[in-house]
């Protein structure tokens, strides 16, 4: 009967000792929310993500892509926190984004690199619809602009997948 009294006790003691600050997001997260940030290149370049670039392959399917050259340029400007291409005219960026999956080059256009696409547009949407309302913490502009750079930067990933997987399947066995 002790013994059970005892149990409850230290159950009780460890119940109330635990705060209930529960961490579900990251520490960079949590850094943003914490502070009251501007969005400033600084913060931008301060996000931890896998950035990354096309190869030279990459470069020469997509050179005559405009659409995509001029979203690399627009997302080089989101690096520089210039903000203006991005909380415009949404109707404008819906065309963009409409142009750009049309004009995609007949040898890229494979599910994993339509569905990158996909999310650039559902990430660029978002970011529009959080930099032009005015209710909108700052903290979640800054994960905005984060969503895009990773979108782009794993559409980048996924074209170059794909150009390495056509360069192996052309490998012959000779055995």
């Amino acid at each position: 009967m002790k013994i059970g009294l005892i149990l409850l006790n230290i159950l009780f003691a460890l119940l109330f000792s635990c705060n209930g600050d529960k961490k579900t997001l990251d520490t960079a997260d949590n850094e943003l929310i914490g502070q009251k940030e501007a969005i400033t290149a600084r913060t931008i370049e301060n996000f931890k993500f896998t950035d990354y670039a096309l190869s030279a392959n990459g470069e020469q399917v997509v050179a005559n892509w405009d659409r995509y050259q001029e979203l690399a340029i627009q997302v080089s400007y989101l690096r520089k926190a210039d903000l203006s291409f991005f909380n415009g005219d949404k109707a404008f960026l819906k065309g963009f984004i409409d142009t750009l999956k049309l004009k995609m080059p007949d040898t890229l256009q494979t599910n994993p690199i339509l569905s990158r696409t996909t999310i650039i547009e559902t990430t660029l949407l978002r970011l529009n619809e959080n930099l032009t309302l005015d209710n909108i913490d700052d903290s979640l502009k800054l994960r905005s602009v984060k969503e895009v750079l990773v979108a782009f930067s794993n559409l980048n990933y996924q074209i170059n997948k794909k150009l390495e997987k056509d360069v192996y399947s052309q490998i012959k066995s000779e055995y």
